[in-house]
């Protein structure tokens, strides 16, 4: 299957991103390369221009490095997770640079090849790996952890009202039959959610599905981590580019920029600061962006996509 992916927001990326001629970014998702051709073209043929690109996914490396083939050695490629980050750009001996973006979540190519296990609209084994080369599936998840932690996964990642009924569920079914594939765990989940709530607000397997993806690739877990890191390997005036597309990611971020950026923890009638707190980031949204009208007619997908931009100080 084409590896593809309609990257969300690419001009406010790129005008948020302050790209310029001869600057180093960072693409940590690299995904369909979208975002990362956008800012190849607008980095241009001055010298020193570069992008270093990152995502666990081979098969978005393989693609992309034919899609941006044209850019030269001025596109750096790199198969990891980007939490590790710092330890990527010290090894290309590159201290600091001058953007960086995270698009996080699902890529389209992912979501809608079958094989991946990533949508409960196809019938296919339970995988759910970003990285296939690791070990854990959606499939181990689920047919080996205790129900207890099961139902806690599918509440706390995938904000889902009925996870300790799916949960139990899941571990009654498991005790006749392993659960291998996202067919099974379909029509386990409708089973276990009412009737009524069936028939309002989106698929019934849509939060458990979320919930075990994010559980499977490590992705909340990993995510302050990896951008207090990126944070520190920005340049004075660089800026950082984080698009969510559900609400936990957006609160993590949201929560850390505002801490980064108003550090002190003193009380409010102290006259001045004596808790040391460093401020290294200043908010440039205050509010996230956006799609606009037009793309979301264009990519109904970027519909709850929230870009948050923030500059190192």
């Amino acid at each position: 299957m084409e590896y593809y992916h309609q990257p969300v927001m690419p001009d406010e990326v790129l005008e948020n991103l302050k790209v310029k001629p001869g600057g180093v970014f960072v693409d940590c998702t690299l995904g369909g390369a979208g975002h990362s051709e956008v800012i190849l073209k607008k980095l241009g043929d001055e010298p020193g221009g570069r992008l270093v690109a990152l995502d666990q996914d081979q098969a978005a490396i393989s693609a992309a490095r034919e899609r941006l083939a044209p850019f030269g050695d001025r596109a750096v490629l790199v198969q990891a997770n980007f939490v590790k980050l710092v330890e990527i750009l010290t090894g290309m001996e590159l201290q600091a640079v001058d953007g960086i973006l995270f698009d996080l979540g699902v890529s389209s190519y992912q979501l809608d090849n079958p094989a991946r296990g990533f949508s409960y609209q196809f019938d296919a084994p339970l995988d759910m790996r970003m990285d296939t080369g690791q070990p854990v599936t959606a499939r181990e998840l689920v047919n080996n952890l205790p129900v207890a932690e099961l139902a806690r996964i599918i509440k706390e990642y995938g904000e889902e009202r009925w996870s300790a009924r799916i949960a139990s569920f899941i571990g009654q079914e498991r005790q006749a039959n392993p659960i291998e594939t996202t067919g099974q765990l379909v029509k386990i989940i409708k089973k276990a959610v009412p009737a009524p709530a069936r028939r309002e607000g989106p698929h019934p397997a849509r939060r458990t599905f979320q919930a075990l993806r994010i559980a499977v690739n490590r992705e909340l877990e990993i995510l302050e981590e990896a951008v207090l890191a990126a944070v520190k390997v920005l340049k004075p005036g660089g800026r950082i580019c984080v698009i969510t597309f559900h609400s936990l990611e957006d609160r993590i971020i949201k929560d850390l920029f505002r801490r980064l950026a108003s550090p002190c923890t003193c009380p409010r009638d102290f006259p001045v600061c004596v808790c040391a707190g460093v401020k290294t980031l200043k908010i440039v949204t205050v509010k996230p962006v956006t799609a606009s009208l037009a793309e979301l007619a264009r990519n109904p997908r970027a519909r709850s996509a929230k870009l948050r931009v923030a500059e190192k100080i």
